[in-house]
């Protein structure tokens, strides 16, 4: 009989999960191979768009698919990197779903509408190009989840985890097989070739319960973010920082450009670096957070976009205010405003400008960055304080003093050089 010796399996691995007992260069394969599958499918459905619409918009078409494509760049680079974090991973998995959706809804356009029947598997695309949306936002949800460490906040965590992933299942259900129109330009005047008419009672139902489910579970992805952040402290922090900035820059500037129409006054160079910074932003600050890159940076960019912020603002108002009064105390209303009056207001905006500044910034360190500030009045007073001590010993103390006080190093020491002995004159004797 031949006994055959196995070798015993190490502590901790058979609970290690298949991703983090994968090894870096089959992680980095994989993730490679994701990238090139949201850009290949990606162009070539460009390509296709372009040729079922000549007409079509092709710069708001390269935003959206550069855009989206820098959740799969994003996750390549983090999964090259870090392959055992899953916020690398569900970042591929966004490209991965949204590179055959792109191609698929653009293909069926082609094989059903533009060119019928010019190439085969339309209704196959078609239907590839219908569900995977649904799933992508679902997998954002995930990732807030898990960020920025790949791990939930705490064990108490997991039933959120198991029903968003029981409630994207639900969603993939209703939007691959539920009886309704296509999705996508030029496909809504087409049904869903494999929506089962039979069941269409059900599916309502299914509509109705996953989709509220699958927003409430957004809003606890979301507060998932504050509980860490509430938790933690030191690079953590800086992590969510940085993915914090982003989601309100996203936000505001939702709010402000499309909410309220202000894109159609923008010009259109300005408009593709808005929309780009609308739809990249968040992946991009999700990049920087996990891989480290400038974490510290974060600080002083929300110091910036706080002063210059408010400082456009106050400038922006006062520019409009003063071009409309004048407007209508000498050119009346319903017309427009003499040239003078909006030179006067530009020089009056150019004159305020360095005021403006510095009185927003010391507001801005004073409300948001207090040690900054308590630093610079504390520096300022000694300065004041240091003309007038003549007590050599009392000076070194309260030097010391004002750098612990300021800069909050672990040790401080103060060396004085003595001034070096000066030999006296020799006298010589008068002769």
């Amino acid at each position: 009989m031949h006994h055959m010796m196995v070798e015993p399996p190490k502590p901790g691995a058979a609970q290690r999960p298949r991703y983090d007992r994968m090894r870096p260069r089959s992680a980095s394969w994989m993730a490679w191979a994701t990238l090139v599958v949201y850009w290949g499918l990606a162009g070539v459905g460009f390509l296709l768009r372009a040729l079922n619409d000549p007409t079509m918009d092709v710069a708001a078409e390269l935003r959206e698919r550069l855009g989206w494509g820098a959740y799969p760049t994003v996750g390549a680079v983090i999964v090259a990197r870090q392959p055992h974090n899953r916020v690398g991973w569900l970042c591929c998995a966004v490209g991965f779903l949204l590179g055959p959706a792109f191609f698929g809804q653009d293909y069926a356009w082609y094989a059903l509408i533009h060119e019928p029947g010019s190439v085969p598997g339309g209704w196959a695309m078609a239907w590839l190009g219908q569900w995977p949306w649904y799933l992508a936002l679902g997998v954002i949800s995930l990732l807030l989840l898990v960020f920025p460490n790949g791990r939930l906040v705490s064990p108490r965590w997991r039933p959120v985890a198991w029903v968003l992933t029981a409630d994207l299942a639900a969603i993939w259900v209703w939007a691959a097989w539920a009886p309704r129109p296509l999705e996508g330009r030029g496909l809504t005047m087409l049904t869903n070739p494999l929506g089962i008419q039979q069941a269409e009672a059900a599916f309502r139902l299914l509509e109705a319960i996953a989709f509220p489910i699958g927003a409430m579970l957004a809003v606890l992805s979301v507060a998932s973010i504050v509980v860490r952040f509430r938790r933690t402290g030191g690079v953590e922090r800086q992590q969510l920082k940085w993915f914090t900035y982003a989601a309100v820059l996203v936000t505001l500037m939702w709010l402000v450009f499309f909410a309220a129409g202000l894109e159609r006054w923008l010009p259109p160079v300005l408009m593709h670096i808005v929309s780009e910074i609308w739809l990249g932003g968040i992946p991009v600050a999700i990049g920087i957070a996990v891989l480290r890159y400038r974490l510290y940076d974060i600080d002083r960019l929300i110091h910036r976009t706080l002063v210059y912020g408010l400082l456009t603002f106050l400038l922006g108002a006062v520019y409009g205010g003063l071009v409309l009064v004048l407007g209508q105390l000498f050119g009346g209303i319903g017309t427009e405003p003499p040239s003078w009056a909006v030179a006067g207001a530009t020089l009056a905006v150019a004159a305020l400008f360095q005021p403006a500044r510095r009185r927003i910034q010391q507001a801005v360190d004073r409300r948001f960055n207090r040690r900054k500030y308590d630093a610079a009045r504390t520096v300022e007073a000694f300065s004041a304080h240091l003309r007038d001590e003549i007590d050599l010993d009392a000076l070194a103390a309260e030097l010391l003093a004002v750098a612990d006080q300021t800069m909050q190093p672990t040790t401080a020491s103060l060396w004085l050089r003595l001034a070096p002995q000066v030999p006296p004159r020799r006298q010589w004797p008068a002769s």
